[in-house]
């Protein structure tokens, strides 16, 4: 039998940059969700189940910090935790940050991240209490959340491992990750940086060939305040089912059917790919193979020439084909 969370408290915190931003509140998600998000994931799956999941991932955007504009959502998260942690108070887990510019935005191996007006810029807070069999497969999650949010707008988006989202081998979002531990109660904190590019299609030349906006896509202008608001309620529902396998699995011993790593097989076109394979694939390139697919504890199982397998857990790749 499972143990479910009580319904969380939402505590309104929220800086509103400006009224044409329209960032969501934690009202509107939790409105957004009931209205839906829950009729569409009942469509799947009984609506006892969905509720439940639903309860565990109440924890997303429940509080909301907006900006007009920063330089990195990481260091302002950092910020957070770090005040937190001298006053000794726990930190609320989920927190949110948005920005309607990052003004020194950084991804992996501190490449510049373009994060201009019209895309969302986002940094969720989460308090690692998941057991480390389910908290590495949050970065799949995040992915799964982002294109399940890019395809619920009409755009014909794909996840690539672990995480990018693109359209025909162009990024159209991309999910940044990072741990850190408190200072003072040695919580791992993980902090998700998550960019989409929504209405934002003036991209510099070095990344023209490289990224597009959902706008360019569908050759219109999306109300960017609704697509946030998607965007964490697919936050909400894949944390949640996160959560939710973990009780089934200490509970039943069982971790079911319908999980993140379906989910994640059913949005990625990377399974049957060539691919170049490197921790900093860009600059350090380490191997070729062909990609078979995830492994049950959600790492790429990759084929190399000689017919080798191997399984990486960390690092990136480009496709070849």
């Amino acid at each position: 039998m499972l143990i479910y969370p009580c319904v969380f408290t939402i505590l309104l915190t929220i800086k509103t940059p400006s009224p044409e931003l329209k960032f969501p509140t934690p009202a509107d998600i939790v409105s957004y969700i009931a209205a839906r998000e829950t009729p569409e994931r009942c469509r799947c799956l009984p609506g006892k189940e969905v509720r439940a999941i639903l309860r565990y991932g109440a924890i997303a955007g429940s509080h909301i910090f907006a900006y007009p504009s920063l330089e990195r959502g990481m260091d302002q998260a950092r910020g957070f935790i770090d005040e937190y942690e001298r006053r000794d108070r726990s930190f609320p887990s989920g927190l949110v940050i948005l920005a309607g510019q990052l003004t020194g935005g950084k991804g992996r191996f501190k490449r510049s991240w373009h994060a201009p007006d019209g895309g969302i810029w986002m940094t969720m807070v989460l308090v690692n209490n998941m057991v480390p069999e389910v908290s590495r497969l949050l970065p799949l999650a995040a992915g799964v959340a982002c294109c399940e949010t890019v395809r619920r707008f009409g755009v014909p988006a794909h996840v690539k491992w672990v995480n990018d989202v693109h359209v025909k081998g162009r990024k159209v979002a991309g999910i940044l990750m990072e741990t850190l531990h408190g200072s003072r109660s040695g919580e791992e904190y993980i902090l998700i940086g998550a960019g989409l590019n929504v209405n934002n299609g003036d991209f510099p030349p070095e990344l023209a060939s490289l990224a597009v906006s959902m706008g360019d896509v569908r050759g219109t202008t999306f109300d960017l305040g609704l697509v946030v608001t998607d965007l964490l309620a697919k936050f909400s529902w894949n944390i949640g089912l996160l959560y939710y396998q973990e009780a089934r699995f200490l509970a039943e011993g069982d971790w079911g059917e319908g999980g993140i790593l379906e989910r994640w097989k059913q949005l990625s076109d990377t399974a049957g790919r060539r691919v170049r394979f490197g921790y900093d694939v860009q600059q350090q390139p380490q191997y070729e193979a062909k990609a078979l697919g995830l492994a049950e504890d959600g790492g790429l199982r990759l084929l190399l020439v000689d017919d080798v397998e191997v399984t990486e857990y960390g690092g990136e790749i480009v496709y070849l084909d």
